[in-house]
């Protein structure tokens, strides 16, 4: 017995493999001004164990769902559970494709969130600004200034 793979770039994913979505605050610069934006995105493993155990997060809430109920052929299903003004996240297929191998090589995991459970009862905190549109511009200041002695064989 064959099972259909959801995503043709991922042959060992199926429509029942298993993943943790979440509903993350972010920010857009715009003129010096930060608009708020709610983003869908995959979480992986190690995350979901963090923000569990108390940390505080972006994520308003997760959801667990099996990957062939959000992906549908080229588009990406948002879940009634996730507000109608939410985005989709930027390279969400290539992320969903490793949150989901997550998953596989941490099968432990899955317990922690069971499949079609809402978690709202996060440490949600905004004191860390998650922006997404923000470029690291490298100056020379910012070099690190090295011993004389670093590179040298005494």
């Amino acid at each position: 017995m064959t099972t259909a793979t959801v995503i043709p770039e991922a042959t060992d994913i199926s429509a029942t493999d298993y993943c943790v979505f979440g509903l993350a605050t972010c920010f857009v610069k715009n003129d010096g001004e930060f608009e708020q934006v709610e983003i869908f995105e995959p979480i992986p493993s190690a995350a979901i164990a963090a923000i569990l155990q108390g940390i505080p997060t972006s994520y308003q809430l997760i959801c667990a769902k099996n990957i062939g109920e959000i992906i549908k052929g080229n588009s990406v299903q948002i879940p009634a559970e996730f507000p109608e003004n939410s985005r989709v996240c930027d390279n969400f297929k290539e992320r969903a494709i490793a949150a989901v191998r997550t998953y596989k090589n941490r099968p432990e995991a899955k317990d922690l969130v069971a499949i079609d459970t809402v978690k709202k009862d996060l440490n949600y905190s905004l004191d860390k600004k998650r922006v997404l549109n923000v470029t690291n511009v490298v100056s020379t200041e910012d070099n690190v200034k090295q011993h004389t002695h670093t590179h040298k064989v005494l």
